[in-house]
């Protein structure tokens, strides 16, 4: 079962799939979660997203037993061409694997895979993977611990 507290915005063009007992929380910002068209976002069995900003318009997918803090963004596409603001962006996937924390205010950018058990610190901008069971901080985020 998909828990909801509050009142999420759902915008959905392309296939959102939760998994079981995931939850969907709006307690301190509005959790937002968009699809475009083609977009898929998958999102793994226990995993909690707190007033998160989700924008698919590829694929973003989203493993088991990951926690989202609010006012996490997380987008996988530039949303439109710098020349033709008509045109469509660059898409890229993103996948989170299982057992990682996001912690408030991150952000996370088109193309990237955050390794397993992984933990991305509050303000950083995830720009490349992020290795396995690693802590990443910064803007743009770097390894500052292994765990």
């Amino acid at each position: 079962m998909v828990s909801v507290n509050g009142k999420p915005v759902i915008g959905n063009l392309g296939e959102i799939v939760l998994g079981d007992e995931v939850r969907v929380w709006s307690t301190i910002v509005q959790a937002k979660l968009y699809t475009g068209k083609n977009g898929k976002l998958i999102v793994g069995k226990n995993s909690r997203l707190n007033g998160v900003h989700i924008d698919a318009r590829e694929l973003i997918q989203i493993g088991e037993n990951v926690r989202i803090a609010p006012y996490t963004v997380i987008l996988d596409s530039d949303f439109h061409d710098l020349k033709d603001h008509f045109a469509d962006g660059a898409s890229q996937p993103i996948i989170i694997e299982d057992d990682v924390w996001l912690a408030t205010r991150c952000t996370i950018l088109k193309g990237v895979r955050i390794g397993k058990g992984a933990v991305v610190a509050t303000g950083a901008v995830v720009t490349k993977d992020v290795p396995p069971r690693s802590v990443v901080a910064g803007v743009p985020a770097k390894v500052i611990k292994t765990l």
